[in-house]
């Protein structure tokens, strides 16, 4: 039986030495994560932004935010959603082809006409016009328009 112990405690003592190699000898240094996502931190939703402005008494500038119809291949299908809002009494202006985005035609709503499509009629302009997409983004884009 003490042969077996002793057998047992060199085995230990050998196993514990191996796995002390195998080990690191001291910790890696971390960086912190703040320092990982440097100017990315401030990136918020809209719908956060929407909140953090309110809660620090800051009003959102509702006009620098257009809604954009469209997304159409063909220009004729652009002009007839173009007069379909026209008779809604909501303001468009055409875009050219390559503005907001490239893909498509694209028709920007006028911020004050922008309250007279809520999500209904949007969802039934899109079930008129198969194509139709909409976005919300910055009024004036990358480059001015001249």
């Amino acid at each position: 039986m003490r042969w077996l112990f002793l057998l047992l405690l060199v085995l230990n003592v050998f196993y514990y030495v191996w796995h002390q190699q195998e080990a690191p000898l001291r910790a890696k240094d971390v960086t912190p994560l703040s320092l990982y996502r440097g100017s990315q931190q401030d990136i918020r939703l809209l719908s956060e932004a929407a909140d953090v402005a309110r809660d620090k008494g800051k009003t959102l500038q509702a006009d620098a935010d257009c809604l954009y119809v469209g997304g159409f291949a063909r220009q004729e299908t652009a002009q007839a959603i173009e007069r379909r809002l026209s008779g809604m009494d909501v303001r468009v202006q055409a875009l050219p082809k390559d503005a907001p985005e490239p893909g498509g035609f694209w028709l920007r709503v006028a911020p004050e006409s922008r309250r007279l499509l809520d999500d209904s009629k949007l969802q039934n302009l899109s079930k008129e016009f198969n194509e139709l997409k909409h976005k919300i983004m910055l009024c004036e884009g990358v480059a001015p328009a001249e």
